[in-house]
């Protein structure tokens, strides 16, 4: 138990009959079980991916009503109707005759059905939302490199943290300019919390099906955030006031990192206890190097889009196209969740079936997106509305569950399996979506409206589908069955004195062994060894003395034609 006063630790928690001390013992040894480990990290992660995406999309149905009454924006009156009516003017007159009354009748001309116009509303909402992820997306590297080092739950510890203040300052914040900050600040939480958290669902789900299905709940806690937070932030802003939601939030926020601390000790001492070592894991810029990881990345922008452009602008569509109130525009969203959670088990089934078609998979989500955006401006009403943002949350679903452990595979058959950083890089690939999609779309509606808007975005979508089609053959390698043979990756050269085998039929061949060089000069003089024949492979082996555990001391052979590529002068094709 943490260091506290005996008079604390022996201190009788009433009805249990135990005292703090017994009680921490009992939840220490049930934590130590690898089971209850697995599952209760998964929760931990799943509920901070959850305040995030609640914290960014709370705002929606909140800010643009709020800082119109903070009056933050300019106004004028444009367009309406000319309507002609009589003016009527009834004046007393007194003279010497007496009092007398003189009516006086005018025509004159009104504006009616004006609408007020709040200037520059579109592109500074649009910045606001943006804030979050452009900081998210200037983090997101840094992030990635200080998980990599320190492991995962100092820095998800750290980004609830930041969450919980940026929350208590949108709680209290009555300015523009305050408001903006608090956005940033969120994004600095979120570059450690959703990169740290999504990394170690894939750190403690090694085998593909599992982390499948693990990252799949991730996801669908993700999209529960997103979609019920605009009814929640609705509902309760127009009936409880503008700071009601945000309190909510900072305290789940609060006691999910007070739980995380707890949870953590006894994963660490074991890990103490065993003496599991640290690895490195790959910089960030080799793995944007990687083609297919440029790809995913790719995709999973385009995938995001649709929502990011959509989120700033869809209110104020709304409310100047159709009579709707504060909670309505909120509860717009809720109903895509279903789709959504329907989009993930699909997804992860396809997935236990059929792994190798999961670019298929992905592929189908992003052009149900492009499709979706064409329909949707044309909705006449609020019901119309739902119809194509539940299949844009479908595609999504179908995108990022199959791509999240895609990025995984790649690193453990690629890689050292350390996931900071390609999970950063997934982050990034949001922010990138949100940090200049809301921009974007603020000027995109202002110049040419909300249908151009629409179109951009599904042009965009159907057009990048093509690309993922190169994914379809990275299910086809395993990864290394020693981890430590991947550190021919990084470039280190393998130490110890090697020894060279040569191989017929399966089986060593005895005798004066000869390598393929003097195999070669042989050839050229129409010699011919007594131990010639026709050999299988090359591979470097560790000779007496040298490391028998594989690694830099040990087997260097990869037969993994996409290492193969990678490793300069250890370069030995079958």
């Amino acid at each position: 138990m943490p260091k506290v006063p005996d008079s604390i630790r022996n201190l009788v928690l009433p009805g249990l009959g135990l005292s703090l001390q017994e009680c921490w013992e009992w939840l220490y040894n049930f934590l130590s079980e690898q089971r209850v480990q697995r599952k209760v990290v998964l929760v931990i992660v799943s509920i901070a991916l959850l305040l995030d995406n609640m914290l960014y999309m709370v705002i929606v149905p909140i800010i643009p009503d709020y800082l119109r009454k903070l009056g933050a924006w300019t106004t004028h009156l444009e367009g309406g109707d000319k309507q002609k009516y009589n003016f009527y003017n009834a004046r007393n007159y007194t003279n010497s005759s007496g009092n007398y009354l003189v009516n006086d009748t005018q025509v004159r001309y009104r504006m009616i059905h004006q609408v007020v116009v709040y200037e520059g509303e579109e592109a500074g909402i649009g910045l606001l939302f943006a804030s979050k992820a452009l900081v998210q997306l200037m983090i997101n590297p840094f992030s990635g490199m200080i998980i990599d080092r320190v492991g995962y739950d100092k820095p998800l510890t750290f980004g609830l943290i930041v969450m919980f203040l940026s929350t208590a300052i949108f709680a209290v914040g009555q300015s523009y300019g305050l408001l903006f900050f608090a956005r940033g600040l969120q994004g600095v939480g979120s570059a450690f919390a959703d990169t740290s958290g999504l990394a170690m669902i894939a750190d403690t789900y090694t085998e593909e099906a599992e982390r499948t299905k693990a990252l799949g709940i991730a996801l669908a806690f993700i999209s529960f955030g997103c979609l019920v937070a605009p009814p929640f932030g609705g509902t309760l802003y127009q009936f409880a006031g503008k700071q009601v939601p945000f309190i909510i939030l900072a305290f789940v926020s609060l006691f999910d990192a007070v739980m995380l601390r707890i949870v953590m000790q006894p994963i660490k001492d074991q890990r103490k206890e065993r003496g599991v070592e640290h690895q490195v894991g790959t910089p960030i810029w080799r793995l944007f190097m990687d083609p297919y990881i440029l790809c995913c990345a790719g995709a999973l922008v385009m995938a995001n889009v649709s929502l990011a452009f959509l989120e700033p602008t869809i209110s104020v569509w709304m409310m100047d196209t159709m009579t709707v109130e504060n909670w309505q525009m909120g509860m717009i969203w809720l109903p895509s969740f279903f789709p959504h959670v329907a989009g993930v088990v699909v997804t992860v089934k396809l997935a236990k079936s059929h792994p190798s078609y999961q670019w298929l998979v992905a592929t189908i989500g992003l052009a149900m997106e492009g499709i979706s955006c064409i329909f949707l401006p044309f909705s006449t009403n609020y019901w119309m509305v739902m119809l194509p943002i539940c299949s844009i949350c479908f595609g999504i679903a179908l995108i990022d569950t199959a791509l999240l452990p895609l990025l995984g595979h790649l690193v453990d058959t690629r890689y050292v399996s350390v996931y900071g950083s390609i999970y950063a890089i997934a982050d990034i690939s949001y922010s990138m979506a949100y940090a200049f999609g809301p921009m974007i779309a603020g000027s995109i509606v202002s110049s040419i409206g909300f249908v151009g808007l629409n179109m951009i975005i599904a042009v965009s979508n159907l057009l990048y589908c093509p690309l993922i089609f190169t994914l379809k053959n990275v299910h086809h390698y395993k990864p290394f069955e020693e981890d430590q043979q991947i550190k021919v990756n990084t470039g280190a050269p393998p130490g110890g004195s090697m020894q060279t085998y040569t191989m017929q039929d399966g089986q060593q061949v005895a005798g004066d062994v000869k390598n393929h060089m003097e195999f070669a000069r042989l050839a050229a003089d129409n010699q011919k060894p007594e131990n010639y024949g026709t050999y299988e492979s090359y591979e470097m082996q560790p000779a007496d003395g040298a490391g028998a555990s594989g690694g830099v001391n040990g087997n260097v052979s990869d037969r993994n034609p996409f290492r193969q590529q990678q490793m300069g002068n250890f370069h030995y094709d079958q």
